[in-house]
This record gives C-alpha cells, sequence and structure tokens, in this order.
C-alpha cells in the first residue's frame, strides 16, 4: 500500500511526482505550500482499514441484495401457491354450489338480497315504506280496526317497516310507533320510486357560522349568518357545486357548498299530540287555520297579496287575517306591532310567529298548533308548514281578541 504525494521543490518551480511510502514520516501545509515533516503511517493505516472496511460492507451488501432477491422469489411464488389455492377454493365452491339444490341464478339472488338488506335506503331508512293514501293514514297503537290512534301519517309520509304480519305493517316514524294497514303502504322499489319523487334535499349547516352571502363570491355582502345544525332550503345548484343558493325567509343567498352536508328529507308521521290545537281553541282560530291551509303550494311572489296567484310572507298573512275581519298592516315588521306580546309556549293556533335578521322582523307566519306554521316561504315551495321553531322566534304575537 502507498500514497502519492507531490514534493514541491524549494529551489524551483518544478513540481516532482514522488511516491511515499507507508512508512515516510512527512506533512503538508497547505497554507504554506510546502511539506513539512509528519506521520503518513497513520493516514495510510486509515486509508487501508477504510478500503477494507468498504470492501467487507460490499460484500455484506451483495449478500444482502442476493437474500432479497430470494425474498423477493419465496414471496412470489407464495403469492403464487395462494392465487392457486383461492382458485380451487373457488372451484370448489362452484363446484359445490352446481352439486347443490339451488341454482347458480338463486345463489346470485340471494347475495343480491343480503346486499341490497344491508344497505341503507333513502334518508336512512332501510326498509322503506311510503303512505298511500289521498289524505292520511291512521297509525294505530295495536294491529286492530278499533285500535287507539296515536298518529297519522300524511300523503307520502315515509316509515321504517319493522314487521309486516296478517295485512298489518309496524312501523316506526318520527317519534310516531305503531301499526298501519300493509295495504295502504308502498313498499320495496314502489316506494323507493315515490320517495325520490317527493323528497326533499336540503343543506345541513357543518361549521359553527355560516355566513350568507349576496353573491356567489366570498367578497360579496354577508346577508345574515346561520348556526350549526340548522337545515337550509336549496334553491339552486347542486353537490358538487363550490356555491349553492339557499332560502332564508323572504330572502335568497349563496353559502359555500364546503361548509354544508346534503341531506335527503322526507316527510314524517305525527303523534296525536303534536295534532292537536289544545284546550279552549275557539271556533275562530280554527276557521281560520283551516282556511289558510286550502291554499298549500300556491306560489311565493315578493309584493304580491293573492291567495291564490301568489304572495309573500305579509301579504299572505294579511290576506287569510282579512277574509276573517281583521286587518292588518302590509309588512312583517309592521304586524309585529300589531296585538299582545306572548311567549311561545303560550301560543295558540292562529297567532303570529316572527322571525328576525341582523335583529329586525323580516318574516312572519300563522301557527297552526303542533309545533308547526304555515307561511309563504320561498319562490321555490311557495306556501308550505313548517316547523315553528326551525329559527328562533323573535316575537310571538296575538292578534285574535277572544
Amino acid at each position: 500500500m502507498h500514497k502519492k504525494i507531490i514534493i514541491a521543490l524549494m529551489s524551483g518551480l518544478l513540481l516532482i511526482p514522488t511516491t511515499i511510502y507507508a512508512s515516510s514520516k512527512v506533512r503538508y501545509s497547505a497554507g504554506a505550500g510546502t511539506l513539512i515533516e509528519g506521520d503518513v503511517t497513520a493516514v495510510a493505516d486509515a486509508d487501508t482499514a477504510a478500503s477494507e472496511q468498504k470492501a467487507e460492507t460490499d460484500v455484506e451488501e451483495a449478500e444482502e441484495d442476493k437474500e432479497d432477491a430470494a425474498s423477493e422469489e419465496s414471496k412470489a411464488s407464495e403469492d403464487e401457491s395462494s392465487d392457486e389455492d383461492k382458485k380451487a377454493v373457488d372451484a370448489s365452491e362452484i363446484g359445490a354450489g352446481a352439486g347443490s339444490s339451488k341454482s347458480i341464478k338463486e345463489i346470485a339472488e340471494e347475495v343480491e338480497e343480503k346486499a341490497a338488506a344491508e344497505k341503507d335506503d333513502l334518508a336512512g331508512y332501510k326498509n322503506l315504506g311510503i303512505a298511500k293514501v289521498a289524505d292520511s293514514l291512521n297509525v294505530r297503537k295495536t294491529a286492530e280496526e278499533n285500535g287507539e290512534v296515536v298518529g297519522k301519517m300524511r300523503k307520502n309520509a315515509a316509515c321504517e317497516i319493522i314487521e309486516t304480519k296478517d295485512g298489518w305493517s309496524h312501523i316506526k316514524s318520527g317519534s310516531v310507533e305503531g301499526y298501519v294497514k300493509a295495504d295502504f303502504l308502498l313498499s320495496g322499489d314502489e316506494a323507493r320510486a315515490k320517495a325520490e319523487e317527493v323528497k326533499t334535499i336540503v343543506a345541513k349547516v357543518n361549521t359553527t357560522t355560516l355566513f350568507v352571502r349576496g353573491e356567489a363570491s366570498a367578497d360579496s355582502e354577508c346577508l345574515t349568518m346561520v348556526p350549526m345544525d340548522e337545515e337550509l332550503e336549496i334553491t339552486e345548484g347542486e353537490e358538487g357545486d363550490e356555491w349553492i343558493k339557499v332560502a332564508i325567509d323572504d330572502d335568497e343567498g349563496w353559502v359555500k357548498a364546503e361548509y354544508v352536508d346534503f341531506e335527503i328529507k322526507l316527510e314524517k308521521a305525527l303523534s296525536t299530540a303534536e295534532l292537536k290545537y289544545g284546550q279552549g281553541v275557539s271556533e275562530l282560530r280554527v276557521n281560520l287555520v283551516n282556511f289558510s291551509k286550502k291554499f298549500l303550494g300556491n306560489p311565493y311572489v315578493w309584493g304580491g297579496t293573492s291567495l291564490t296567484k301568489g304572495a309573500d310572507c305579509s301579504g299572505y298573512v294579511q290576506s287569510v287575517f282579512r277574509n276573517f275581519g281583521i286587518s292588518l298592516p302590509r309588512t312583517s315588521r309592521e304586524q309585529a306591532r300589531c296585538g299582545t306580546a306572548i311567549s311561545a309556549s303560550e301560543a295558540k293556533p292562529g297567532d303570529l310567529f316572527f322571525y328576525a335578521k341582523y335583529g329586525r322582523i323580516n318574516h312572519v307566519a300563522i301557527y297552526i298548533g303542533g309545533g308547526q306554521v304555515i307561511n309563504a316561504s320561498s319562490p321555490k315551495t311557495g306556501i308550505k308548514i313548517s316547523n315553528a321553531y326551525y329559527r328562533k322566534p323573535a316575537a310571538v304575537r296575538r292578534v285574535i281578541s277572544e
């Protein structure tokens, strides 16, 4: 082993390559450009050791490479073996199926039925039922014609069918559980088809506070803010869009789609308690509510007062009450000053619920009992029945004197 160094002759500019063996003692001063006395032996020994170590490392790496290659080859062999085993099992199962009393078609149908049973139906129903009636379907406490009525399913209301036996279906819908005549329920593919036809898709807020903007832009004016879990009616757009348009009382605005979850809603049964108007309800109140319901589904028209051709929220309320000789102002803010202030818990059918935006009244609805209101909601839905507490009421007023 040797090391080549260059000796700079002090007497001239000529550089002569010289071989110094490991036993020589020299040192090179890089700063001065001269060679000085030193020990090259240690350097040579270090180089030798490094070289030997590298050789050993190369050998070890070569062995590891061989082992890795062998391992990969073994794994490939195992995979091939596993594939062959799987094929053998599959062939065995097919053979067993062919030799059994069930045909391949029957086995396939069973698999499909099992997969369908494991998959949730629309809106979370696993065994969906839809009320097939012109008006409403009684839900009874027992499976008997004279069983106590515990609730009602309106036309196209949905339920979970728990069991069907002897012409009766045991169902659960909303807070109501009981029995209905099976003949008045759609089920299976028919129920799914009807549900697809009557379903409503809402945008459920999934963030602490959702900004509703005038245009589909983060730079647009904020019209209002909506809290988490509130459900908004979608008037334009669909899942996958960056922005969707939603109805907010008499107004519409845009929200960022990433801040809402799209959910399918189907109408549910109402319990007898929810259907009751309560005690002490006058004939005038009952008649007013029944009259207001005659215009369900009629159009919403901003600035309108026609119960048939179209009205906005306050125009609808004004026209309904006018029919019973009660005069109210034109706007919801003015109507909120009429009558007497009461708490929501005191409300009777015919009382007025008011809602606000930015602290200002901007929507009014007629309470119909059972925690529900009827109102001219939006251009998309027109006159509809809503949960009275879909937003926190800003005020409740009694304008019918008794």
